[in-house]
């Protein structure tokens, strides 16, 4: 029976994470790790009686607080023996933010993460929400990704997608270890319950007003975070090591996204977009108003007939849309 710790539990889809995790009757204990204080949504779990749930904060930024980690009591206690990283995705988050390393945040993160899990003998089972952005893209809409397909390697990659790639390059790296047995799932634009988007890069932070390459429109593979938490939930508890993509059966045209969820994209002219994020990234100034890069022009489905058949991983979810209380369409998640 694993024991599981998970990272950035007080975030959306980690909190989902959790949930899915706790229910499952095979996973014996959960040490969930946060930048803040516990969930609400954990009250309950916090209070059973089985003592199955418990919650430490950590930043896991820096190798001190990683390591205080790694080394604490509560981890030995637990006996963890299974860890899942899940990416920071909060609305206010900036992952480009470099941290003492001159890494950005979600790199400084997955590099301490697998030093420490190769580290510490107990933990034999690492699986990580990567990204589906990774991949190089051709003109058009008509990109169909298997795992196998070639990374998008072009020094020109803009930052926040460069995180992504170099993110993916350490848990690729050691996906082939002898004690460590890694699993990466490349996920799509993640679509929660009320609409909330996680993990595009195009999307990613507070809603505001965007500009995107004129004259494109790409097709975005969606997946509903309940269906992401059930592969995490197939990755635990598989003796299967390698990289999966998870995706669900729709895709959606970028500038549809954007308006069902309030961010906005106005067209502009694609040099003058490159021209500008270059000018701001040498200036130091944040370019978060600006969107580039090939993701903003071509649009990719994601095959997924390797999670079928070695993780048992299908999608259980629609996104579809629905009526809020204010009359808005909003995307949503429903069970197929």
């Amino acid at each position: 029976m694993p024991n599981v710790l998970v990272t950035h539990a007080d975030e959306p889809l980690g909190r989902r994470i959790v949930k899915s995790l706790y229910h499952d009757p095979s996973v014996e204990h959960l040490l969930t790790v946060g930048a803040g204080p516990p969930p609400r949504a954990f009250d309950r779990f916090l209070a059973d009686a089985t003592c199955r749930l418990s919650y430490l904060r950590a930043d896991l930024a820096r190798h001190r607080s990683v390591s205080d980690l790694f080394h604490s009591a509560a981890l030995r206690e637990a006996a963890i023996d299974t860890v899942v990283h899940v990416p920071r995705h909060g609305a206010t988050q900036d992952d480009d933010t470099p941290v003492a390393s001159g890494l950005p945040l979600r790199t400084a993160e997955a590099r301490l993460l697998v030093q420490h899990c190769l580290e510490v003998r107990s933990i034999r089972h690492l699986v990580a929400i990567g990204s589906a952005f990774v991949y190089r893209l051709q003109p058009g809409n008509a990109n169909r990704l298997c795992e196998n397909s070639e990374l998008d390697l072009d020094p020109a990659v803009p930052p926040d997608l460069r995180s992504w790639i170099d993110c993916d390059m350490i848990f690729h790296g050691e996906v082939g270890a002898d004690r460590l047995r890694v699993v990466l799932l490349r996920v799509p634009t993640v679509v929660a319950s009320g609409g909330f988007v996680y993990l595009n890069p195009s999307l990613a932070g507070p809603a505001r007003l965007r500009f995107r390459p004129a004259g494109f429109d790409p097709m975005c593979a969606l997946v509903a975070d309940k269906d992401v938490a059930r592969a995490v939930r197939e990755a635990v508890g598989s003796d299967r090591a390698g990289i999966y993509n998870i995706s669900g059966v729709e895709s959606l045209p970028l500038s549809v996204i954007a308006r069902w969820t309030r961010r906005p994209t106005l067209p502009a002219p694609g040099l003058l977009l490159s021209a500008a994020a270059t000018a701001l990234r040498w200036s130091g100034a944040p370019a978060g108003l600006l969107v580039h890069g090939e993701h903003l022009r071509y649009g990719f489905t994601l095959d997924t007939e390797l999670a079928a058949r070695e993780l048992g991983y299908f999608p259980s979810y629609r996104i579809g849309l629905s009526r809020a209380g204010d009359g808005v369409l909003r995307l949503e998640t429903s069970a197929a």
